[in-house]
């Protein structure tokens, strides 16, 4: 084919993509102008009056972004449509999950093909006997756009389950309770909960989490007797502070209920003897504000995590279960300054901790009488490991999981005592193309403007030649101190055979490098993960994995905060962004203590009922940047029924993009009108979700297939 061939053949290509595109103008959502004032400040919102999903103006602007979506997107339709079946095919429908053994019975869950949900299960004594049925998820669901089973609760005398039920993804659960023996659901229904509960040893009492029906904030614990009206429950604990969520649990012993609350930066317990369900909870230390701490029971003694005395990156103690007062706690791991403890597990023989050493997971194993100590050995730089269903104190096995970004998930049970392990299961890629010899991995260190460094995770196909000719999608979340580790991902390697590079920027807000990685990331210092970000994607350019005309970012809730901020601070760097529900519209937001979340992380954030707050906050908050520059190409996707980011926010940030932008370059929003936070419920439905992120990325890079 002749050069000027070519060229006509790709003109022609824009020509027909341009005249897909015109024959739908975007949609241009009416400037209602709403004054907002602060501090002697003054903002005017023109899309404030979108906040209101019960005006029908607001259902018809959404279903005009979605048609418009559904417009530009629809030559992408047949490619959404072998994506789905592709990602689909690679994931085996009739599965389970590894067997666990608890009070007398091995639990599984498993899928049939076909179906979208689980299928929750047991079998009394050993893995030959007749399978019990406990929930069916797929019959539950008949009938509902969404469904969601959580908290799945067995009494200690194996015959009720209690559960919580989500049919609308606001995550408002409705707890009832099921009697195994007959099958039968008990008459009461408790709503508006988290959908967790804890049963009392007496097999009759029910403790639970009740939300505040506006904001959402777990905010009491209430106390159930089975026959009596859920009217009737009786409050056992209120927690006043809205900066705090509490909740239940019982100890790993069975020995105590346990009420936690919790705020960003400050945490408080109480206990009771759970064989005294009608009985009294003790505080098990005064809640101090920056004193963290969880806790563990074991042979009568309490294990605290805690960060105590400056331990910035947490160090264990221990105090008898009668004296938990703080001057009662004796060290039993110190702090170190460049481990962060992340959690432990006990055993009748064993100690067994998880923490993180400069990025990498690690697993430690102590006996308790100091006979021996070791690390599980890892060797790559891209994996993830971590202590999973561990609920048997009297055992020599502990079981973990363990993936690498180029290796599935497998379910290991390791022999702690001969060092020997069984893998119990490893996750089947179908479809007979994968080879994870195909696949190569590697972390990379970018050097941020304050000369910090920041850990790069990537995985590409061999054969991938660093020419600055590859497209990337660089991903991130960056808040909260949540830690994005690598992992394998079936589906990703769509993205992969595609000749995609896909990297993890381990950006300041997690805490991928310890809890300082995590402060230096949050409050007055949150620009430090924007700066991240587009300083991991100028280092990714200069060493010429890719360009800034094949260059993608995606991130998701906070991680969608980050989009919105690298957009308008870097949009040359991008040709393309999926922000996935994004928290957007921070200031307007945080200053709402009746949206869901707000009063909770005023330590993460801030609270801009302070000037100062207000002002850092206002100076990289994305809706209130958003100004007349150029933008990538961007796909932002949000659920109507969110209750951690309202739609609205990322249907105003669009609506004043569509205003403000200078460019021509491809804006679409798609709203789910029937999901939330975590988009579609279904165990395939999701894929359609991700197939449209898909398509949009490859439509911008030319690939049809």
């Amino acid at each position: 084919m002749s050069v000027l061939t070519l060229i006509f053949v790709s003109s022609c290509k824009e020509v027909d993509k341009k005249k897909s595109q015109i024959h739908m103008r975007a949609p241009i959502a009416e400037k209602i102008p709403t004054t907002l004032q602060k501090h002697g400040h003054e903002r005017i919102d023109n899309y404030y009056w979108l906040n209101d999903r019960e005006d029908p103006n607001v259902i018809a602007y959404l279903e005009r972004e979605n048609a418009y979506n559904d417009s530009l997107m629809a030559h992408t339709k047949g490619l959404q449509e072998a994506l789905f079946e592709e990602m689909k095919s690679r994931i085996k429908e009739d599965d389970n999950s590894v067997p666990y053994f608890y009070n007398g019975y091995w639990y599984t869950t498993r899928f049939e093909k076909g179906k979208e949900y689980p299928i929750y299960t047991r079998k009394k004594g050993d893995l030959e006997a007749e399978e019990e049925i406990l929930f069916d998820c797929n019959e539950l669901a008949k009938g509902h756009s969404y469904f969601r089973l959580v908290g799945i609760n067995v009494s200690p005398d194996n015959k009720l389950a209690a559960f919580g039920v989500d049919t609308v993804s606001r995550r408002q659960y409705t707890i009832q309770v099921k009697n195994l023996a007959t099958g039968e659901l008990l008459p009461e229904k408790i709503e508006n909960t988290t959908g967790g509960s804890t049963w009392a040893n007496d097999n009759t009492t029910l403790f639970y989490n009740r939300k505040d029906p506006v904001t959402l904030r777990s905010e009491k614990i209430m106390k159930h007797k089975l026959g009596t009206e859920a009217t009737n429950d009786q409050l056992v604990y209120e927690e006043q502070d809205e900066t705090f969520n509490t909740y239940v649990y019982k100890t790993k012993t069975k020995e105590y209920l346990v009420i936690a609350s919790i705020s960003t930066l400050t945490s408080e317990f109480r206990i009771l003897k759970a064989n005294d369900p009608d009985g009294r909870f003790k505080v098990f230390h005064p809640r101090t504000r920056g004193l963290e701490y969880s806790i563990a029971h074991y042979n009568g003694d309490f294990y605290i995590i805690t960060n105590a005395d400056g331990a910035t990156n947490f160090k264990l103690m221990r105090t008898p279960e009668t004296a938990t007062a703080r001057e009662n706690w004796q060290e039993v791991i110190a702090h170190r300054e460049d481990v962060l403890l992340e959690d432990v597990d006990i055993f009748k023989e064993y100690l067994v901790v998880s923490e993180r050493f400069n990025g990498l997971n690690r697993v430690h194993v102590k006996r308790w009488d100091g006979t021996d100590a070791y690390y599980l050995p890892f060797e790559s730089e891209t994996y993830t490991a971590y202590p999973t269903t561990n609920l048997d104190f009297d055992t020599n096995t502990l079981r973990y999981r363990y993936n690498a970004l180029t290796t599935p998930s497998s379910v290991i049970d390791f022999n702690m005592k001969t060092k020997t392990k069984e893998v119990k299961k490893e996750q089947e890629v179908l479809g007979g193309k994968f080879d994870k010899e195909n696949y190569t991995s590697e972390r990379i260190w970018a050097t941020a403007a304050d000369g910090t460094k920041v850990p790069i995770s990537l995985v590409y196909k061999k054969g991938v030649e660093k020419d600055g000719s590859n497209p990337l999608l660089q991903y991130a979340y960056g808040s909260y101190g949540n830690t994005l580790d690598p992992y394998f991902s079936s589906i990703r390697l769509s993205l992969l055979d595609r000749g995609f590079i896909y990297a993890i920027a381990h950006v300041r807000g997690g805490q991928y490098l310890g809890r300082r990685w995590y402060e230096d990331g949050k409050m007055f210092n949150k620009k430090n993960t924007f700066t991240d970000f587009i300083d991991c994607s100028k280092f990714l350019i200069a060493q010429k994995y890719t360009s800034s005309e094949h260059l993608y970012a995606m991130g998701g809730s906070a991680g969608g905060l980050l989009m919105g901020a690298v957009v308008n601070t870097a949009p040359d760097l991008y040709n393309g962004v999926v922000a996935a529900v994004p928290f957007v519209d921070v200031v307007t937001t945080m200053l709402d203590d009746s949206i869901p979340l707000t009063t909770g992380e005023y330590d993460e954030w801030g609270n801009p009922n302070n000037k100062d707050s207000y002002e850092y906050m206002l100076s990289y908050s994305p809706y209130d940047q958003v100004r007349a520059q150029n933008y990538p190409n961007m796909l932002v996707t949000t659920g109507l029924h969110d209750s951690q980011v309202q739609y609205w926010e990322p249907a105003k940030w669009v609506a004043k993009l569509r205003e403000k932008k200078t460019d021509d370059n491809t804006l679409l929003l798609h709203t789910n009108m029937d999901a939330g936070h975590g988009g579609a419920s279904g165990r395939f439905a999701a894929l359609k979700e991700v197939a449209e992120e898909y398509a949009f990325l490859f439509d911008l890079e030319g690939i049809t297939e």
